[in-house]
């Protein structure tokens, strides 16, 4: 049966705050911590003050870096970190798009989980009474959800959604300009995960879910839900299988287009692991007649310290590819 790991940390209750402090250490000159409401934001850049849209994401903590760590040039101007696993206020909110608005209106790329999709949208009513216009993009990408009650959750076509559309800001782009493209990589997105070792909140003394010695949970979420059912433990060839096989039928990809490769790790994954997913995928795609335009492999999207794997795989073109290699400053991403 599943163990609980140990975390190291002082209070169990302090750990959002002082992670927050330590990321201000660790990225000074990029990134400013903002307190009560707690918001991250792009350090102040005198060459970077015309007038363009904003971007704001945030969730629960716990899915480092994931989004604090990719506020910076190029990509998100504020990220909203809730408690773990929670949601962000809405002051929290609130607080971060009126601190990020330049004049042409802030960008809400929201995950599709209940908490944030109402929690941001108060925030947007409370900030538009003052005249500052706010749009959101929902990005609700996880395959295993695919039909549930309150649609797909949110997960790692996140990462495409914020670098590309922070992109497009940089040039100038619209506010509805950015919705538009932000909902077209989302319609053209999907992810599936599983997990071979489950999660543990810090301070706790169990595992959020049991697994056998194996089982692997095929669907999980990223706060530890549980997924669509279980496999056997196998190989990286067959485990790979049932996450790449169901991306493909859903997106109905055909030969000769081209897709964004996620391979990310859920927090405890080592490298080498991640990176024989990657080849494992790369060789299904090349079956398939499938071009991996670009890729990011590692651990961008976490959920605390589970062991497991998604794969996100994303519709590209000229111009999405473009966006992607737009530069990018942040903390996680920088090219």
């Amino acid at each position: 049966m599943s163990s609980a790991r140990r975390s190291i940390v002082n209070d169990p209750l302090d750990v959002v705050d002082q992670a927050l402090r330590g990321l201000a250490r660790q990225h000074r000159g990029v990134l400013e911590v903002h307190e009560d409401p707690a918001f991250v934001a792009r350090a102040a850049d005198p060459g970077d003050a015309e007038p363009r849209v904003a971007l704001i994401a945030g969730g629960g903590s716990g899915h480092e870096p994931m989004h604090s760590g990719f506020v910076g040039a190029g990509m998100l101007d504020a990220a909203v970190p809730g408690l773990i696993f929670s949601s962000p206020t809405a002051a929290q909110v609130e607080a971060a798009t009126r601190h990020v608005d330049r004049g042409r209106g802030v960008l809400h790329v929201i995950k599709n989980y209940t908490g944030d999709v109402m929690n941001f949208g108060i925030a947007a009513e409370v900030v538009a009474d003052d005249g500052i216009e706010v749009a959101r993009v929902i990005v609700d990408d996880d395959l295993a959800t695919d039909g549930a009650g309150a649609g797909r959750r949110g997960t790692a076509a996140v990462i495409v959604v914020e670098k590309a559309c922070g992109a497009a800001a940089a040039r100038g782009a619209s506010l509805a300009e950015l919705v538009e493209l932000g909902e077209r990589i989302v319609a053209g997105a999907r992810t599936m995960a599983l997990a071979v070792e489950p999660l543990t909140h810090p301070g706790a003394d169990q595992p959020s879910f049991e697994l056998g010695p194996d089982e692997v949970e095929l669907g999980v979420g990223i706060h530890g839900e549980r997924g669509v059912g279980r496999v056997p433990f196998a190989t990286a060839h067959e485990l790979t299988g049932h996450l790449v096989d169901p991306l493909l039928r859903s997106l109905a990809l055909e030969r000769g287009e081209r897709v964004i490769a996620i391979v990310n790790g859920l927090g405890a994954t080592h490298p080498l692991e991640l990176s024989i997913v990657f080849d494992e995928l790369g060789a299904r795609l090349d079956d398939a007649g499938i071009e991996i335009a670009r890729s990011l492999v590692g651990t961008y999207v976490s959920a605390l310290d589970m062991g497991g794997v998604s794969i996100t795989l994303v519709r590209a073109d000229d111009a999405l590819l473009d966006l992607w290699d737009a530069p990018v400053r942040t903390p996680a991403l920088r090219w």
